[in-house]
């Protein structure tokens, strides 16, 4: 498609809308393409797992390092079990607890799997997504697909249709519009070929939860975070998931606190973009000041929408309220984290 064009979206919103938007999303992975298609955590960038000249087209697209290996999607857990070579007892107990929903397994890979989806490594990260539209289309299209965030690497991941044509645009012949990502951060990794079971990237699904089938998990100590070495999981750059504004996140007491904290890295309040959640500035001057919710998945599910309005609004500098400590804020604070750029 020419360098002026826009990817066609294609709506879900009737029962019609949706098989139609099925039948043409499968079309063309069929033929080899690449599609954006909703998940429940982000917007995914698919392609069949199993072709690796289709894979390679998911990483032109997104300008991903080869070294980033990209989740496998499926839909059922006998799919599940085809793209891995072992699986292991923390797997299927795994699975049977959390899928379909937002959690990575990260198994012993099976000989199908190409080398370009596992970064060349010899374990796989593979999901069963709950969002209905990814579930027909892999049901339909009768293979996994390999569906990286729809966005350029490194970037803020996309949680609507409106996104990911804003990121990637002409690169793309099709969006599917499924709707707003209901959880809206991208899924909990775990590597079950570790004793015990460690946490790659943590997210909504959390250490908990994880804790309570498993009886013991730990967090990956994240050694092999370079550019130059292969990763098991994806979202383990130092550097990653980020808006275009420079992104802090700080406590502060009242307006005017933040508005010293701010003066001192010679920030004016006019090219700042508040978000939220207990203290709210009520005065200060801010180019846009966003409440999101003091609930944890409230929050993750508000959270990249709210980036992207603020990149949107042509923000110089986002400011998000540090979340609070406990568990269930993992994913969210490893996210803030590795977009910070005071991390």
């Amino acid at each position: 498609m020419s360098m002026e064009s826009r990817p066609e979206t294609l709506p879900t919103h009737t029962p019609e809308l949706f098989r139609e938007a099925v039948r043409r999303a499968v079309e063309r992975l069929r033929a080899g393409d690449a599609v954006a298609l909703p998940t429940e955590t982000v917007y995914g960038l698919a392609a069949n797992a199993l072709d690796p000249r289709a894979v390679a087209r998911i990483f032109e697209i997104k300008g991903r390092p080869a070294n980033n290996p990209v989740i496998v999607h499926v839909a059922s857990h006998e799919m599940a079990r085809r793209c891995a070579r072992e699986w292991p007892e923390a797997a299927q107990r795994l699975a049977a607890a959390f899928w379909p929903g937002p959690l990575t397994i990260v198994a012993p890979k099976a000989l199908d799997i190409p080398p370009i989806v596992t970064a060349g490594g010899d374990t796989v990260g593979v999901r069963w997504p709950s969002h209905p539209l990814m579930q027909a289309v892999i049901r339909e299209c009768g293979f996994p697909l390999a569906a990286p965030s729809a966005n350029p690497s490194n970037a803020l991941s996309p949680t609507s249709a409106g996104h990911v044509a804003s990121a990637l645009g002409p690169r793309l012949a099709l969006i599917v519009d499924g709707g707003q990502s209901q959880v809206g951060i991208e899924s909990t990794v775990v590597d079950v070929t570790a004793s015990p079971v460690r946490i790659l990237r943590p997210g909504i699904v959390h250490s908990e939860s994880l804790e309570a089938v498993l009886g013991g998990v730990e967090f990956d100590a994240g050694e092999s975070t370079g550019m130059d070495s292969a990763l098991r999981s994806p979202g383990q750059f130092p550097r990653h998931y980020a808006p275009r504004a420079k992104l802090l996140v700080l406590s502060w007491t009242d307006a005017a606190d933040l508005g010293a904290q701010l003066e001192k890295r010679g920030l004016a309040a006019r090219g700042v973009c508040i978000l939220a959640h207990s203290r709210v500035p009520m005065s200060g001057g801010f180019a846009r000041v966003a409440v999101v919710p003091h609930d944890a998945e409230a929050f993750a599910r508000a959270l990249y929408a709210e980036l992207h309005a603020c990149d949107a609004a042509g923000a110089e500098c986002i400011v998000v309220e540090a979340p609070p400590a406990g568990v269930e804020w993992e994913g969210i604070a490893d996210r803030l984290r590795r977009a910070s750029t005071e991390a």
